[in-house]
């Protein structure tokens, strides 16, 4: 972030029409919202309805905005969509951040909050019963099952301390940072859990930005105060840990290579790219070249981003990376990534190549001129009209002044950072079409979004999304788009590990053709989702066979199964396969 690329801004043409029509096409006062200054463009309804007020949830990032232009409040802040409580529904946690003088004893510093939905959907806030309202300056989150006892623990990336959180199975969580071996003050941002050497246990990657020094100040090119960008401040390493099975963490980021190249660690993907059966580590680091660590298979990695081809744009140009979007797009049994970008770059596709490399596809899919304009964060590929093809949604917000783009109020001096999120229907082979101006207020309303989380909030059978703004409030979207097709959500059990088989591959097929998911939260930008893998299934009835590949390189093979309908896949109750 904050390269020539942001200054660029004021040559780059803003009249994307799709985008920038800021159609508003929901019920105001059914989503809950306060009537905006947005005009209207159309009176049809909305592929996705605002329920944030609806559903209670009243919660307003801080940033700790001081005039300072401290270079954090540019990043924060993310969420996590899981459920913590095994009620059988998602609950929601949301990062805060706050004043930056957190030992001041003066300092009032607003907690992370957990919601917890109701039988009725709406949401309670139950942070202080629970005790996972951390203080620190909160940058993003990753869930996972540390302990194999079938509940969900947190972890909290801050600027400054991280925190882990053990869930205790009754609604409550006991910090555990200290005693579980996770130390370090550096600035982590991203992160997720995964079995990296296949023990059974999740491990956890940390990925951290810069070396950040407050008392370096920048200036515009007008020579006013600024926020400064990560040229200004040198990488660091980011941090693996491997779980020793008796609830502590060791850090082997020097034995296994990671430690090796610092960067400017943004978004992570954790996942097997090569298709060995071992996970790797995907990063995407802020104007350097990508991190792409392949996993040799005896607790070390080698990094081949350059050499396969997913480090650098298809001009060989680093890119000031933000967010991950990590999905198989085209179905052909390998994952391809989306990146996304500071405003004057592409968000940029990389097409995998059956685990060889990686092919940039950037200006065959119809996003790149939609996307130069803008400063993408979070991102996520979703079938949210259940056709079979992936769609993508990606949120964007400013790091550095730009002209007032049209249409977007100026109420206040951070509204110049605002701008609007981008919506795209996927036409498979790689090509999407703008939908944005059909998208109602998830694209209309301009703000400083951040991180994007998606899953089954209301379990119907679609995706519905939750977004984060920076010093700014969360907002939660219902799908509401008129389904083409119908669809089917997978759970997938280990019961030896009692807990979600995170890394777990799952192929569905039906009608001709094959569908692959991976059950994994832990990708866009400082967030966590849905642990379950949703697939969108075009006009078929039925679906022949699903396929699982389990984190331990097993394969089972299950059988026909009914559409429109949540199931769960439990290892060793399907059909062995060689």
């Amino acid at each position: 972030m904050g390269s020539a690329g942001e200054r660029a801004l004021v040559s780059v043409r803003f009249l994307l029409p799709s985008v920038l029509a800021l159609f508003v096409g929901c019920d105001q006062s059914e989503s809950g919202t306060a009537p905006s200054s947005d005009p209207v463009a159309g009176s049809a309804a909305a592929l996705f309805t605002e329920v944030t007020e609806q559903l209670n949830l009243d919660f307003q990032h801080d940033a700790g905005i001081d005039g300072s232009f401290f270079f954090p409040e540019t990043t924060s802040a993310g969420a996590a969509l899981f459920d913590f409580d095994n009620d059988g529904d998602l609950d929601v946690y949301l990062i805060n951040s706050g004043p930056h003088d957190a030992d001041s004893p003066n300092v009032s510093k607003p907690p992370n909050r957990l919601y917890r939905q109701e039988s009725n959907g709406s949401f309670s806030d139950v942070t202080a019963r629970s005790g996972v309202g951390d203080t620190g300056y909160g940058m993003g989150c990753a869930v996972g099952d540390i302990d194999n006892d079938g509940d969900l623990d947190l972890f909290v990336t801050n600027y400054g301390r991280d925190v882990l959180y053990r869930n205790d199975g009754d609604g409550t969580f006991t910090e555990i940072t200290s005693a579980a071996g996770i130390s370090g003050e550096q600035w982590s941002t991203s992160a997720c859990f995964f079995d990296f050497d296949r023990d059974g246990f999740l491990d956890l990657l940390v990925a951290t930005y810069v070396s950040y020094d407050p008392a370096k100040s920048c200036m515009d090119l007008s020579g006013r105060p600024e926020y400064c960008g990560p040229n200004a401040f040198p990488g660091v390493a980011d941090v693996l840990y491997r779980n020793q099975g008796d609830g502590t963490f060791v850090d082997v980021s020097d034995s296994s290579g990671i430690s090796a190249y610092p960067g400017k660690g943004l978004g992570v993907a954790c996942a097997d790219f090569n298709g060995d059966g071992w996970p790797d580590i995907y990063v995407a680091n802020d104007g350097e070249p990508n991190h792409l660590w392949i996993n040799r298979g005896d607790g070390t990695f080698h990094e081949l981003a350059m050499a396969l081809g997913a480090a650098f744009n298809q001009q060989g140009q680093p890119e000031a990376s933000m967010g991950v979007a990590c999905a198989d797009i085209d179905n052909d049994g390998d994952l391809d990534l989306l990146l996304t970008h500071l405003a004057g770059e592409m968000n940029t596709l990389y097409v995998n190549q059956h685990g060889n490399w990686f092919e940039d596809r950037t200006s065959a899919m119809g996003i790149a001129g939609d996307t130069i304009p803008f400063t993408g964060f979070g991102t996520s590929f979703l079938d949210y009209d259940h056709d079979g093809n992936l769609d993508l949604l990606i949120v964007n917000g400013r790091v550095k002044r730009g002209p007032p783009l049209p249409n977007v109020p100026l109420r206040t001096e951070r509204d110049i950072y605002a701008e609007p999120n981008l919506l795209y229907q996927g036409l498979g082979a790689y090509r999407f079409h703008a939908v944005s101006d059909l998208a109602g207020r998830l694209c209309s309303v301009a703000e400083v979004s951040r991180g994007l989380v998606i899953g089954d909030i209301d379990n119907d059978g679609d995706l519905d999304v939750l977004i984060t703004n920076s010093a700014g409030p969360c907002r939660l979207f219902r799908n509401d788009v008129p389904k083409t097709g119908n669809w089917l959500i997978v759970r997938a059990f280990d019961p030896d590990r009692n807990r979600d088989a995170i890394g777990a591959s799952i192929a569905v097929t039906t009608g001709g053709r094959t569908i692959y998911r991976q059950i994994d939260a832990g990708f866009s930008y400082l967030s966590s989702g849905d642990l379950r893998a949703h697939f969108g299934l075009g006009a078929v009835e039925q679906v022949e066979r699903i396929v699982v590949r389990w984190p331990d390189g097993a394969v089972e093979r299950f059988g026909t199964t009914a559409v429109d309908q949540s199931i769960v896949l439990v290892k060793g109750s399907g059909t062995a396969e060689p």
